[in-house]
């Protein structure tokens, strides 16, 4: 690369256990992006916050063994947030989630400060940070937030007007209905809102223009991490000076190369 990239990955966290089979997987989405994106070349820290159990330090170790920087990952007293997860035909069905320390996760000073050190901060619906946004718009550094499937969540409103590259995820709705959703999104301040749609690839929007990309195919394994590979490959495209439909030819590529074994990463 000829410039040093740094993404900063700020919220939640949590230890995937696969119920059937017994094995734990560190992950959370911004833990996610963070590995991936330190996985294609870039570099990235994680915000956020541990417990005071086992998981707590299998989290740290295996974020810290993927490259990522750990120096803003606090711990607190009690449990890691742990979510139980279903394998069914290479789909992962997510079940009961235990929240643990992430409840009582907030953003500090000197962790804004961290955050707003990098070229962009990415988060998430379950991220804890909405009520801080402002202050990392304030200070010039783009953010990049992962709404998932919360179209109309009270989250979504709050934070949609701090936000500079919105990313959804909906498999269900007509291309008619997407397009007017994402142009309502585009006019509450986003600068570029993509949507996931799984198999059916993805759509992106920056309101002169709609853009598709399909998939990469390969052999699906575990489809965990992959709307976040997406999110990693995209946000470091954007950094890069990538065009949107080759941000998106990188996120595909990114989500094909994580779906193709078991866990996030």
């Amino acid at each position: 690369m000829d410039k040093e990239i740094k993404i900063a990955a700020v919220g939640d966290n949590c230890i995937d256990v696969y119920d059937s089979t017994g094995e734990a997987f560190p992950g959370g989405n911004p833990v996610n992006v963070a590995v991936y994106v330190k996985r294609m070349g870039g570099n990235s820290s994680y915000t956020g916050v541990v417990g005071t159990d086992d998981n707590g330090k299998i989290m740290i170790e295996a974020i810290k063994a993927k490259g990522v920087d750990t120096s803003h990952i606090r711990i607190l007293e009690g449990n890691t947030a742990v979510t139980h997860v279903e394998l069914k035909d290479g789909d992962r069905i997510l079940g009961d989630y235990e929240e643990g320390v992430m409840a009582d996760f907030r953003l500090r000073d000197e962790d804004i400060d961290f955050l707003c050190s990098h070229d962009l901060v990415v988060t998430g619906i379950w991220g804890m940070i909405e009520s801080n946004l402002h202050l990392i718009k304030e200070r010039g550094v783009p953010v990049a937030f992962d709404f998932a499937d919360k179209i109309d969540h009270e989250i979504t409103h709050k934070a949609l007007p701090f936000v500079d590259y919105a990313f959804f995820s909906c498999d269900s709705k007509s291309n008619y209905e997407l397009y007017e959703f994402m142009k309502w999104v585009k006019s509450k301040g986003p600068s570029i809102v993509v949507v996931k749609r799984g198999e059916k690839g993805s759509i992106a929007y920056d309101g002169n223009e709609f853009t598709e990309f399909g998939i990469i195919k390969c052999e699906v394994v575990d489809s965990m991490g992959a709307g976040d590979s997406y999110i990693a490959g995209f946000v470091l495209g954007l950094l890069q000076g990538k065009s949107i439909a080759e941000c998106m030819e990188k996120g595909a590529q990114s989500s094909s190369d994580t779906i193709g074994y078991y866990g996030a990463w």
